[in-house]
């Protein structure tokens, strides 16, 4: 097949460190290409992918910038053929796109814009469009309005080392943006309730900064400590070493592949019942559900029962990125025999 496959224009493929969708969008078309089909990506201009790569000529999220990169993409999509589009990007780039009988797959990985997906709908022809959302709790929201199905994000589990076992007095970790609505401050308030040592690692977004000096800033300490943003081989060493990862979400998060990546580590996780988490965390396999920060924290003394390869079992055999990718590809086919 030929597919072209679109990303959001702020991050590069792959992302040298945060950037969740960026990972996943590099993994997929490593499978693509590694498996003979030929792939076409828009996307940053210092993505470095195994595939051909259209720059795209603004990284800005103004309008002006909407309407450079879309052009970009269109000139491309209509002067070429494709098998099926593949968006992991914003919608509006493929409005011209929509009407015509070429396949499309528009693949959410953030809360869908529901008024898109209907308008949307009223200029595709002939099911040409389909949708994915990256957990149930996403593709639920599409599920009223168009096809959708589930694809859960995945890794490459071999590029995490399991470590089975580590001492009772191993630190909790916290890993993620560090902003109030990922919990940032609640998982302070677990550790310091579990009478552990944390270690909290991510970047803190330039609007987020205050947060940060008011709300974590005062807590650092000998048991607490921040360690700045962490590439893939620190990520590994440090979530291998934890007791536990910490979740302590004040939102609903689409998937959080950063649970994923502990468990690949043998690391179970104690999350908040909130968006993905109940579909990840299996309560007493792999981590616990929680509530609040005091249940959390209760958890964190049972954690010792739960069987850190047993983690990672589980994760291999339900999160690994040759299932979604196995599943991409069925969609493909779908939609393209669909217009055949």
């Amino acid at each position: 097949m030929k597919i072209a496959i679109t990303a959001d224009p702020e991050i590069p493929i792959p992302p040298k460190l945060y950037g969740g969708i960026e990972r996943i969008i590099f993994m997929l078309i490593e499978n693509l290409v590694e498996q003979g089909h030929e792939v076409v990506l828009f996307a940053h201009k210092d993505s470095a992918v195994p595939c051909k790569l259209i720059p795209y000529r603004s990284t800005g999220t103004d309008k002006k910038s909407l309407l450079i990169n879309g052009f970009l993409i269109n000139k491309i999509l209509f002067s070429q053929s494709f098998d099926i589009i593949h968006s992991f990007g914003r919608m509006a780039y493929l409005i011209p796109q929509i009407p015509r009988h070429v396949p499309k797959l528009m693949s959410y990985q953030r809360e869908p814009t529901t008024d898109q997906i209907k308008r949307a709908m009223k200029l595709s022809v002939r099911n040409n469009m389909a949708f994915t959302g990256c957990s149930d709790y996403i593709t639920n929201k599409i599920k009223p309005f168009a096809k959708a199905d589930t694809v859960y994000n995945g890794i490459d589990t071999n590029k995490y080392n399991p470590t089975l076992h580590v001492e009772a007095d191993a630190p909790l970790t916290f890993l993620g943006r560090i902003e109030a609505i990922k919990g940032t401050h609640t998982a302070i308030e677990i550790a310091n309730k579990a009478n552990k040592k944390l270690i909290i690692a991510g970047n803190i977004p330039a609007n987020e900064q205050n947060y940060f000096n008011e709300k974590i800033r005062p807590h650092l300490n000998k048991d607490v400590e921040y360690v700045g943003a962490v590439d893939d081989e620190q990520k590994n060493v440090l979530l291998g070493k934890s007791l536990a990862l910490l979740m302590p979400i004040h939102w609903d998060e689409p998937f959080g592949i950063v649970m994923v990546e502990a468990m690949a580590c043998g690391t179970p996780v104690i999350g908040f019942n909130r968006g993905a988490v109940p579909e990840i965390i299996v309560d007493g396999l792999n981590g616990f559900i929680t509530s609040n920060a005091e249940d959390a924290a209760d958890k964190v003394s049972l954690i010792h029962k739960i069987d850190r390869s047993n983690v990672r079992h589980y994760t291999e055999n339900k999160f690994n990125f040759q299932i979604l990718t196995k599943q991409y590809l069925t969609l493909y086919l779908a939609l393209i025999n669909e217009q055949s």
